[in-house]
C-alpha cells in the first residue's frame, strides 16, 4: 500500500511529501487502513444512505427480496419439482442459504463497480484505494442483519430452536464477506481497464447461484473428488456451514475446509492483482 514519507532529497522544500509504493508480496499496510478508518465509515454510511434515499419502501427491501425469492423458489422447486430438503421445511431450507448468498451477491455487485463509481475521488486525492471496495461490501451488512432476524422468525414459526452451534454463523458470515471481497478485488480492478466487466457480473452471479447448493441439498453432488472440486466454490462451504450451524446435523468437514482454502487463495491473488493495478487507476478511470 502506498505510504507517505518525507523526502530526504528535497532539502530545499521541507514540506514536500513523496508517495512511494510499499514493498512486499501483497503491499497491504494495516496500520494505514486503521488511520483511514473514518473514511471507511464515511464511505460505508454514504452507500447506505444513497441506497435507501427516496426509496418508497426504504429498508423494507431487505425483507421483501428474501421473502419473495423464498416464496417463488419454494413453489417451483419445493412444491412442483419436489426437490429434497434434508428433512427440513423447504422455505426454511432455502431461506437459510439465500441469506448468505444475497450477502455475497450484493457485495460482489457493488464492489465490482465501486472503483469506477468513485472515479471523482480516485482522480483528486490520495487514500488507500482498497478502502473503496471494502466500504461497498460493509454497506451490504445492514440488509443481511435485517434478513437474519427474518430467518429466526421463520425458524420459530416452524418450531426450530437454536443451539450454541448457531454462533458459527458469525465466522461463516465473515467468510462470505471475504469471498465477496476477494472476487470483488479482481473484478473492480479489471472493470477499470475493461468496462464490459460490469455487464458480465450479473451473468456470472446467475451461474454461480446454480453452482451453489441453495435450492438443492449438497447430497445431490456425489461424494469424493467430485464434491471436493465442487467445494472450490467458496459459497458451498458457507451455505453448508449456515445450515449446519442453524439446524444441526453432520458438520461440513472437508467441504468447509476446501471452500475456506479457496477463499484465502482468491483473496491473496485479488490483493496482489489489485495492488499491482492500483498505480494506473487514476489515469485510466
Amino acid at each position: 500500500m502506498a505510504v507517505a514519507e518525507n523526502s530526504k532529497t528535497a532539502k530545499s522544500a521541507p514540506n514536500t511529501v513523496v508517495i512511494k509504493a510499499r514493498k512486499g508480496l501483497l503491499g497491504i499496510d494495516l496500520k494505514e487502513l486503521w488511520q483511514y478508518r473514518e473514511l471507511i465509515y464515511f464511505l460505508t454510511w454514504r452507500d447506505i444512505k444513497v441506497r435507501y434515499k427516496q426509496a418508497v419502501l426504504g429498508i423494507a427491501w431487505a425483507i421483501l427480496q428474501p421473502v419473495m425469492t423464498t416464496a417463488i423458489t419454494s413453489l417451483v422447486f419445493g412444491l412442483l419439482l419436489k426437490v429434497k430438503s434434508d428433512g427440513l421445511p423447504y422455505p426454511v431450507f432455502v431461506l437459510s442459504a439465500l441469506l448468505p448468498w444475497h450477502l455475497f451477491q450484493q457485495s460482489l455487485q457493488k464492489s465490482s463497480v465501486s472503483l469506477v463509481g468513485n472515479a471523482n475521488l480516485i482522480t483528486k486525492i490520495y487514500f488507500p484505494r482498497i478502502i473503496i471496495p471494502i466500504s461497498s461490501v460493509l454497506a451490504v451488512m445492514v440488509d443481511f442483519f435485517i434478513s437474519l432476524i427474518l430467518l429466526f422468525i421463520a425458524m420459530a414459526i416452524y418450531g426450530i430452536t437454536l443451539t450454541w452451534i448457531a454462533l458459527w454463523v458469525i465466522p461463516l458470515t465473515l467468510l462470505a464477506v471475504l469471498a465477496a471481497l476477494a472476487v470483488g478485488l479482481w473484478l473492480s480492478a479489471l472493470n477499470v481497464q475493461y468496462r464490459d466487466v460490469q455487464q458480465m457480473v450479473p451473468f456470472l452471479i446467475q451461474i454461480w447461484m446454480y453452482a451453489t447448493p441453495i435450492v438443492y441439498p449438497i447430497n445431490t453432488i456425489p461424494e469424493g473428488i467430485i464434491r471436493y472440486i465442487y467445494s472450490l466454490n467458496p459459497m458451498v462451504g458457507v451455505v453448508q456451514g449456515f445450515r449446519w450451524a442453524l439446524f444441526g446435523g453432520s458438520p461440513p468437514d472437508m467441504t468447509l475446509l476446501v471452500s475456506t482454502a479457496a477463499v484465502l487463495v482468491l483473496l491473496a491473488g485479488g490483493l496482489f492483482y489489485f495492488k499491482r493495478m492500483e498505480r494506473t487507476f487514476a489515469d485510466v478511470v
